[in-house]
């Protein structure tokens, strides 16, 4: 089991340390920063690390996190907070179930976590497929970075003990998918989201600028809850190439 971990904007080098070594007990490897606020290498991610030195020696670093994420077939976003966005949310265990089911499939998942100050975007957010809300006490329910990065990683590991106790043998070892049901990559899916937005643009489906963030957030999350394969994907753009075609013939 390795699911991506996405540490979006960290700011503290103590802080990545922390969260590698978090992931290093719960076996997680593949640990992703994007534009860490005090560059990288950073000695401060070092003296934190502990046994974890290993992740950070193997961490990559991405200028966005488009970028960080575009080979991943399917991305949890962690958020402390309910946002008005057509998500799917769930629980960490609900959430860890389906990482390891989705992999069992033949995907790539990934855990996508916000920096310390404010946490992630609502862009980034709409291009997850589940948003994850820890039930905690509701006066104080704010994690530290690494807190959030061990409580994921527990629950991935507990739902992959838990596959293995039930089904048995390595998930990764079942028979790959064929190309019909290969899951979508989230750089299949930006491509097809922005070329959906540029034909609702020349239609005038966006009455306003300034909503069309808005309106195209929620339209991701309505195909993003749909979890899209590849062929799913082509089949879309054919969909708008043929609707192009038809409002381009004379009337």
């Amino acid at each position: 089991m390795d699911f991506a971990t996405i540490l979006s904007h960290p700011q503290m080098g103590e802080n990545i340390g922390a969260s590698a070594r978090a992931m290093k007990n719960c076996g997680l490897s593949d640990l992703r920063l994007v534009a860490p606020r005090d560059g990288w290498p950073n000695p401060a991610a070092e003296a934190m690390a502990s046994g974890g030195a290993d992740v950070l020696a193997g961490a990559r670093v991405f200028a966005t996190t488009a970028e960080a994420t575009a080979d991943l077939t399917l991305l949890v976003a962690t958020t402390a907070r309910q946002r008005s966005q057509t998500q799917q949310y769930m629980t960490p265990r609900e959430a860890a179930a389906a990482l390891v089911a989705h992999q069992n499939t033949g995907g790539r998942g990934g855990l996508l976590f916000g920096g310390e100050r404010a946490g992630l975007t609502n862009d980034e957010v709409a291009d997850a497929n589940i948003t994850v809300n820890v039930p905690l006490n509701p006066e104080f329910a704010s994690l530290n970075l690494a807190q959030a990065v061990l409580l994921m990683g527990w629950e991935c590991r507990m739902a992959w003990l838990e596959y293995q106790k039930n089904l048995g043998g390595d998930m990764l070892a079942e028979n790959a998918p064929d190309a019909a049901a290969t899951p979508a990559t989230l750089d299949e899916r930006a491509y097809f989201f922005d070329a959906l937005e540029a034909r609702l643009g020349a239609g005038g489906f966006f009455a306003s600028p300034d909503m069309q963030p808005v309106i195209m957030r929620n339209i991701k999350g309505i195909f993003n809850k749909a979890n899209l394969t590849s062929q799913e994907i082509q089949t879309l753009h054919g969909i708008l190439k043929a609707i192009e075609k038809s409002a381009k013939k004379p009337k």
